[in-house]
């Protein structure tokens, strides 16, 4: 009898290996892979003698095919339904993914509320896999997302979630989370590879034969990837990514992967005692209260997908009081982007910052690493260095290159009609393509070619303050 052949399989990617490792080569995760024991493979011979069959539906042509089971369903979110391309297919599989603690579960629970109380005679069926049913019935009160029609099952067995199914024939599924359901005809751990793949391919099967919405909670690995197989992602309709601070109330829904929709909107979302609520208009969140004009601020406006977002930056420079290096401290910005500005402030404008420590964050938790913010940036940290306020009601625009030019940047008038919304008049914008550019009412452009022409016009002569 032949020998049966074993294999290593990473638990977090599903790379292969044919001995043991205490790396994975694939996703550099370290104690990962798993002893497996890979299936008998059929006879190559007999793959060539396949034949056809009659099919059970007959081939359509394309104008003759009922576009009534593509239709969206709102699920009453409308940030959600923004992301989603407009709500919910009847069949699709959506997964929801996101770093523990950052309220997914709160915020598909709340959706099976809104769903279960709008939708006459259908049912919402939860099934919590992390959770018991009285942690999940608490949350619910808190949120307000008690609902007669909203059925909550605590089950971690494939079996099991398929009968809960079959009993109940709901209109939408959710589980949370994908990672805690197990089959007992796969072999394995929930969480694995092979269950995972499994469970998946199990619920897809059905959301598709009974034309039912099914929404899947995924976990995420250390390095910020969905945990799991990369067949998972594929298998899925609908690929979403949950991100947000734990330490702050905002939350971003971005879409990765949507085959009803475009993949370029964000949802904004606040987090509060009550739930998660949608924001409509987050400019709040990302703007300073504050009605005077102070030193080392300076507003720019970033393009979350297709969805202008006005973020305030805000810039500290304190002197070295001992020895030592200074500091270069970021938050909510690309450290390496700020790094190189501070480099062209240096070298261009002859600014003295290496004796100095600065610190450079954004307000409200925004997080942005779009070159757009460079002359943001720039004029903010300017401004803290030098004590000289900013021009009232400006925002900047512009990527500065390494020899100080602004260069222009996508999206420009997205931008400013924001800004203009927001009561902004003035925007420093780049020289190129300004022509192209149409002011919005009430605002003045001020088209700059240089950082020196920007910090000329940003931070006007005589207005410094005392440190």
């Amino acid at each position: 009898m032949a020998k049966v052949k074993t294999s290593y399989q990473c638990s977090e990617c599903g790379w292969q290996s044919s001995k043991w490792l205490g790396q994975c080569r694939n996703c550099k995760a370290w104690g990962t892979l798993e002893e497996t024991i890979p299936a008998e493979t059929a006879d190559t011979s007999s793959r060539n003698k396949i034949a056809g069959k009659a099919p059970q539906k007959k081939a359509l042509p394309i104008k003759e095919v009922d576009i009534a089971d593509a239709r969206f369903i709102p699920t009453g979110i409308g940030e959600l339904d923004r992301v989603l391309g407009g709500g919910l297919v009847a069949g699709s599989v959506v997964l929801l993914a996101g770093e523990p603690g950052v309220g997914k579960s709160t915020l598909l629970l709340d959706v099976a509320g809104k769903i279960a109380s709008s939708w006459a005679n259908k049912s919402v069926l939860y099934v919590t896999g992390e959770e018991s049913a009285a942690q999940v019935r608490l949350r619910a009160e808190r949120i307000d997302a008690l609902a007669d029609n909203l059925l909550l099952a605590a089950e971690t067995e494939l079996e099991n979630v398929l009968g809960h199914i079959d009993q109940c024939s709901p209109s939408l599924v959710i589980v949370d989370s994908v990672q805690t359901i197990a089959s007992e005809q796969v072999s394995g751990q929930a969480g694995n590879v092979t269950q995972v793949r499994a469970v998946c391919s199990a619920l897809i099967e059905v959301a598709k034969s009974r034309g039912i919405p099914i929404l899947l909670v995924g976990h995420v690995t250390k390095s910020g990837g969905i945990a799991g197989p990369r067949v998972l992602e594929h298998l899925v309709d609908v690929v979403t990514q949950f991100e947000g601070d734990r330490h702050t109330r905002l939350r971003l829904l971005r879409a990765v992967k949507n085959r009803y929709g475009a993949t370029d909107e964000v949802g904004c979302f606040e987090l509060v005692e009550r739930g998660i609520i949608g924001l409509a208009d987050p400019s709040g969140l990302f703007l300073s209260q504050t009605s005077s004009r102070v030193p080392g601020t300076c507003v720019t406006v970033t393009l979350e997908g297709r969805r202008p977002m006005p973020t305030e930056i805000q810039a500290l420079v304190s002197p070295l009081v001992s020895g030592g290096s200074a500091r270069r401290t970021t938050s909510g910005l690309d450290y390496s982007r700020v790094a190189m500005t501070l480099a062209v402030l240096q070298a261009r404008l002859r600014l003295a910052l290496s004796n100095c420590d600065v610190y450079v964050s954004t307000v409200g938790g925004a997080k942005t690493s779009e070159p757009a913010v460079d002359l943001a940036v720039a004029l903010a940290i300017t401004s803290a260095a030098q004590s000289r306020p900013p021009l009232e009601k400006m925002v900047a625009i512009g990527e500065v290159s390494l020899t100080g030019e602004i260069r222009a940047t996508v999206g420009c008038g997205r931008r400013l009609s924001e800004a203009a919304r927001l009561g902004f008049r003035h925007a420093l914008i780049p020289r190129l393509g300004a022509d192209e550019v149409t002011a919005p009412k009430g605002m003045t452009l001020h088209p700059v070619t240089n950082l020196a022409e920007a910090v000329m016009i940003a931070l006007p002569e005589g207005e410094a303050t005392s440190k």
